[in-house]
């Protein structure tokens, strides 16, 4: 069997968990930018409240001091910001690991595994050793190359492919 037959036998297999994946990916990020879009509105209510408190004190107090503390609030407020994006994307990314190491108890997991491990081998070159990796999928090595189709590592990959829609989490 060659490895174009292999792929077109398990191209519906592939097409129905590519799209499993895909519908489950945009259910977390939906929820994920609603999250996101509470943490921001609570972190810029918060930031208006301290920059509010800020102006206030800045009218009562020399203008120097004044200065500080409105840098220090766009400071305080910046971080309460990037940390709830920070919160948002890592919950993301969570329930995206959680999602691809749910498809080790799937149908069709077996047949992933082969082709994963296929396409390892294929990387790897011939001298490369084709290993299953503890936290599921494989892991490919030869003395110049490894090839990482781990279950976290392809997560991660699709988080990374997920980047511009992640990115408009952030947009106002």
């Amino acid at each position: 069997m060659t490895a174009a037959d292999a792929a077109a036998e398990l191209a519906p297999t592939r097409t129905r968990m590519l799209r499993d994946a895909a519908d489950q990916a945009a259910r977390i990020l939906a929820d994920a930018r609603r999250e996101a879009d509470r943490i921001a509105a609570q972190a810029r209510q918060d930031a208006e409240r301290t920059v509010s408190l800020a102006r206030a004190a800045g009218h009562a107090q020399a203008a120097p001091q004044a200065a500080a503390v409105r840098r220090r609030a766009r400071s305080d407020a910046r971080s309460a910001l990037l940390g709830a994006q920070r919160e948002a994307y890592d919950e993301l990314r969570a329930q995206v690991r959680v999602a691809v190491d749910g498809l080790r108890g799937k149908p069709g997991y077996d047949q992933l595994l082969d082709a994963l491990a296929r396409m390892a081998q294929l990387e790897a070159g011939p001298g490369g050793t084709v290993t299953a990796s503890p936290d599921g999928g494989v892991v490919a090595r030869s003395p110049d190359v490894l090839v990482d189709c781990s279950l976290p590592r392809l997560a991660d990959l699709a988080i990374e492919a997920l980047d511009g829609e992640v990115r408009e989490l952030w947009a106002p």
